[in-house]
Parts: structure tokens; C-alpha cells; sequence
């Protein structure tokens, strides 16, 4: 997947550092929270920690020469470095990860634009940390906590640190007998966490029952289409999740064993794949099941679902068969058709399109 997105944040997040404003610590290492490529990190040479969970950027880091890794627990950091996410809660929780883990004497940096919740960050930060400092430029904000004005608010991070924790969505919830109903798990920042994706509910109401064999949900998400597969379609013997965001991933674990611990006697064959799927899959399967992903940052990519479209094909043996859904806009109906020998649109509906494609016999 291409990562090559503009980030002006990411831009500007190293402006003190490179202006001599804020100092790069003389012992001790630094660590990037929600890490990206940028030739700023240069400048740290090998005393530099990325963490990073969203795979194409992973990726991207490590060909760049700083692979992604955890730091021990008890490490304590003389810089943290953070990006904001788009979505607060999950923001909270990297301030929160960025507190626990610098040393006394050092410092949190983060950065964010204007159009994507500065404002929110620096009152964030400040509600948690204190004072803290500030510098606008290239349409950004640059902020950063020093250790001797840092005054912690304990409640904060421990009501921060709970909105984290991954919880039951009330309308995120299946019902097919006998079960007496899954309720699914999902956390903030995962797509779609607080409510059944449109798109995602109508395919699920329009896959068939006679999928059979080994399959597999690309950009599974927290498992929601994998759920209404296994209860729908009773000859799955394995189903393989690949997802970008290694956060949601851990969540469709834990929601695919719910499933398994409602249907005890149900054995089907699972495995889950922190992947970028634009890469291509590993695997050959008799079914694919897809909502793909079309956004980095805010705008449509619809060269995501292309590649999306591209590795199905690949992947399924001859006969096998994609079921997708996208939205009504986004021009995909040339790619199917370009690379699978039957593309049939069952179903237009709500702003969205549902596709059964079926590879051919070579």
C-alpha cells in the first residue's frame, strides 16, 4: 500500500528539534510513538525506538532502516515522540503511553494540523501534563511537556487509560440461533468501533450460505464479516483474517473466540495475519469475503481497493469466488472485470455495491 500521503504534522513535529528550540538528549534513547518515515530521524542515529502498529507503515519504517519493535516495559525514555490519531480516545491513550514511559528528567514532543484536532491535542496535553509549550507553523501545532513544569493528572490517566479498554457495542451484536447472540468487542480507532459499518452490514446480509472450504476476510477489521461467516455458512473448514491495524486484529481474536465458545461443537480452522493486502496474500483460497479499506488521511484512494481486487484474484484457485462491497462511487466494476472471468453486481443499496466475482479455470 502506498504510504506516500502528505503529513504536515509529521512535517513540523521535528521543527524544535531541528531549530535548537528543544534539545536532542545527550544520553538515553528516544522513542516514536505511532511512528512514520521521515528524513528526520536521521538525526537520532541508532538511539531511536519506533513503535508502530498499522502495518504499511511498519513497513515503509523498516525499509527505511528502523524497523518497527517494543521497547521493554520497564524502559524509560529521555524523548517521547507521538503523532495524534483522528480519533481522541485513542489519542488520549498514546498521551497516556507517552507519560508512562519517559524518564523524570525528559520530555514529550507531538505534533498535529489544525484540520485534524490541534487545538483538542493541546488542551489534552495540557489538561494531562501541565504546562506546556507551544509553536504554530505550516498550518500546525508543535507541542511539547518538559520535565520541570510536568505536573501529571493521575485521575486523567486513569480515566484515559479505561476508555481504552475494549468493550461490548450494544448494536454490534448477531443472533442466529442457537446461539443466544455474540456481542462483539471493539476499541476507539478501530474502523468503524462504535457501530456496524453500512457497508460491511449489507454484504453480510447478502452472502450466501454455500461458501465452502478455506477463505479468507481481507481487511477484516474487528470480525465482523467473519462472524456472520461462520454463522451463515456451516462448510467453512478454515477462514484466514488479514488486517493492516495489528490493534484490530488482536480484537477479532477475541471476537472470532467468542464464536468459537458459543458453537463448541463447530471446528473451523483459524488464523490471523497482521498484512498489508495490497502486497498480495500468501495463501491460496477457495473464498474471499472483502470490505477494502479506499482511505489514507482523508481522501478517497480508490487504488487501495484495486490492489484489494488484484491480490483476491491471485489468490483464489480457479472457480473461487470474491464477494465485496464498496461504495457506489468508487470505480471498481473495470478492475473485477479485468481480472475475473464472471463479475455479477447482486445487489445496489444505501450508497453501496455488492460484487460476486468468480475466478476462471486457468
Amino acid at each position: 500500500m502506498s504510504v506516500d500521503v502528505i503529513d504536515p504534522a509529521l512535517a513540523t513535529l521535528f521543527a524544535p528539534l531541528r531549530d535548537g528550540t528543544l534539545r536532542l538528549p545527550e544520553s538515553g534513547r528516544s522513542l516514536f510513538l505511532r511512528a512514520r518515515r521521515t528524513p528526520d530521524l536521521r538525526m537520532f542515529g541508532e538511539s531511536l525506538v519506533c513503535e508502530q502498529r498499522f502495518k504499511p507503515h511498519a513497513d515503509d519504517l523498516a525499509s527505511y532502516g528502523y524497523p518497527t519493535k517494543v521497547a521493554r516495559p520497564d524502559e524509560r525514555f529521555a524523548l517521547v515522540l507521538l503523532l495524534p490519531s483522528r480519533q481522541r480516545d485513542e489519542t488520549r491513550s498514546v498521551l497516556v503511553e507517552a507519560v508512562l514511559r519517559v524518564h523524570e528528567h525528559g520530555a514529550i514532543l507531538m505534533a498535529a494540523a489544525n484540520i485534524e484536532g490541534a487545538r483538542s491535542l493541546q488542551a489534552d496535553a495540557a489538561d494531562l501534563l501541565g504546562r506546556v509549550q507551544v509553536v504554530s507553523a505550516n498550518k500546525c501545532r508543535t507541542i511539547w511537556s518538559l520535565a520541570a513544569s510536568r505536573r501529571i493528572d493521575a485521575t486523567l490517566v486513569q480515566d484515559w487509560t479505561q476508555a481504552m479498554a475494549p468493550r461490548e457495542i450494544p448494536e454490534i451484536a448477531f443472533t442466529a440461533a442457537p446461539s443466544p447472540g455474540i456481542q462483539m468487542l471493539s476499541i476507539p480507532g478501530v474502523f468503524s468501533w462504535d457501530r456496524i459499518d453500512r457497508g460491511s452490514a449489507l454484504l453480510a446480509k447478502h452472502l450466501p450460505a454455500d461458501l465452502v472450504g478455506t477463505g479468507a476476510d481481507l481487511g477484516a477489521g474487528g470480525g465482523y464479516l467473519s462472524v456472520c461467516m461462520l454463522q451463515r455458512c456451516p462448510q467453512i473448514q478454515a477462514l484466514h483474517l488479514y488486517e493492516a491495524d495489528q490493534r484490530a486484529l488482536q480484537l477479532a481474536q477475541e471476537n472470532l473466540l467468542r464464536v468459537a465458545q458459543a458453537y463448541p461443537k463447530r471446528v473451523v480452522a483459524l488464523d490471523y495475519f497482521w498484512h498489508d493486502v495490497t502486497l498480495g496474500l500468501p495463501r491460496r483460497y477457495d473464498f474471499i469475503v472483502s470490505n477494502p479499506p479506499f482511505h489514507m488521511g482523508r481522501a478517497d484512494q480508490p487504488d487501495i481497493g484495486r490492489a484489494f481486487i488484484r491480490a483476491a484474484a491471485d489468490a483464489l484457485r480457479p472457480g473461487g469466488r470474491l464477494w465485496m462491497v464498496a461504495n457506489r462511487h468508487l470505480p471498481y466494476e473495470a478492475e473485477l472485470k479485468q481480472v475475473f472471468s464472471e463479475v455479477h453486481k447482486r445487489v445496489e443499496a444505501e450508497g453501496f455495491k455488492v460484487f460476486e466475482a468468480i475466478r476462471g479455470a486457468s
